[in-house]
């Protein structure tokens, strides 16, 4: 995956800590798609990824909200200017649905603080492209005045009245109903799933936000009878750091594996260490795999296993049947086996 330039036609500070970028762009994306930028800062390149939270036909936004500590999201927030240009790869990402202009179906929205980017797209996707279907959306924030796109929500709800519900749930300005106060427990997802939104009735969920709430939540939808394969997620941070221990015997007792990655229609042949991750062994080895995370949570380094096999240590990306199909996140993958094959052209 190419990156390519992308010209900043607008700046728009939604809040104190946000800013939704507006791009002139050469490319097509799916509602809950993303983008993943890099740029340098004092000679080390940082790469990020970042949801689009327009929809499709739509001028191509991103909001980029400030993260503290975070180059990339402080230097978006504080120094990009209109005329400046980012480089992006193309949209990536398999958090969406098919749109069906037939259909009537009933979706529920959960998102928490920026989580709620990739979630606008779909939300305004499936308003505008399925008339006959509706929509639920459960936004937590910590106060009213960290709201991203409350203006568009608000005309959102206004142009759908009776196609749209927002329940917005804060953790510390008062609400009306102490059910939309707090944060998003086990307890109060049995609430809202009882009262509010009952689950016999969703055809399909989408959650985006950290990854306390994409479990609470998902588990309790299947608490309450809904498949998972109806259960989307995205996840914006991983609380698990680092490296999970390996099953395979003593790095020092395994030779290393002889690793072929095909590329672009290249094959690049390496030899790599068992205790190297594949995204590892390629970057040192000056081959350009795509990689945006490093961390098991976004698809980017996404490729598939053609022959021998890997363990991969973490995974919050790849459904289960992608995983059997052989795909696997090459910055989670350690060789297990003396030769690997790996395709990065068949995972996109």
């Amino acid at each position: 995956m190419k990156f390519q330039p992308l010209t900043v036609t607008d700046l728009q500070h939604t809040t104190r800590n946000a800013v939704v970028v507006t791009f002139d762009a050469p490319f097509d994306w799916l509602a809950g798609q993303y983008l993943t930028f890099r740029r340098d800062f004092g000679g080390t390149e940082i790469r990020r990824s970042y949801s689009i939270c327009s929809a499709p036909g739509e001028p191509l936004r991103v909001g980029i909200k400030k993260v503290e500590g975070g180059a990339f999201s402080t230097w978006a927030n504080a120094d990009l200017r209109v005329g400046d240009t980012l480089e992006a790869m193309p949209p990536m990402g398999r958090f969406h649905t098919e749109m069906d202009p037939e259909a009537e179906r009933n979706f529920l929205f959960v998102a928490a603080g920026s989580g709620i980017t990739p979630i606008l797209s779909l939300l305004k996707t499936v308003l505008t492209r399925e008339p006959k279907s509706r929509a639920t959306l459960i936004y937590a924030n910590r106060a009213v005045n960290s709201i991203m796109f409350q203006t568009e929500l608000d005309d959102l709800k206004s142009e759908h009245l009776t196609r749209l519900q927002i329940v917005h749930i804060l953790k510390q300005d008062a609400q009306d109903i102490d059910l939309f106060q707090g944060r998003i427990d086990a307890g109060k997802c049995a609430a809202l799933f009882r009262d509010w939104v009952p689950v016999d009735g969703i055809d399909e969920a989408f959650i985006c936000g950290p990854e306390g709430l994409m479990e609470t939540v998902s588990g309790s939808l299947r608490e309450h009878g809904m498949a998972k394969e109806r259960i989307h997620f995205e996840l914006f941070a991983s609380a698990q750091a680092g490296r999970l221990p390996q099953s395979q015997r003593p790095v020092a007792e395994a030779k290393p594996t002889e690793a072929t990655l095909r590329l672009d229609g290249a094959s690049h042949v390496l030899t790599m260490d068992r205790d190297q991750s594949l995204l590892e062994a390629a970057l040192a080895d000056g081959i350009d795999a795509p990689y945006a995370c490093k961390a098991g949570v976004c698809s980017t380094c996404m490729c598939r296993v053609v022959e021998g096999e890997v363990e991969m240590v973490q995974n919050h990306a790849l459904e289960d049947y992608e995983v059997e199909r052989g795909y696997v996140l090459s910055c989670q993958s350690y060789p297990l086996t003396d030769k690997v094959v790996v395709e990065y052209d068949s995972a996109h």
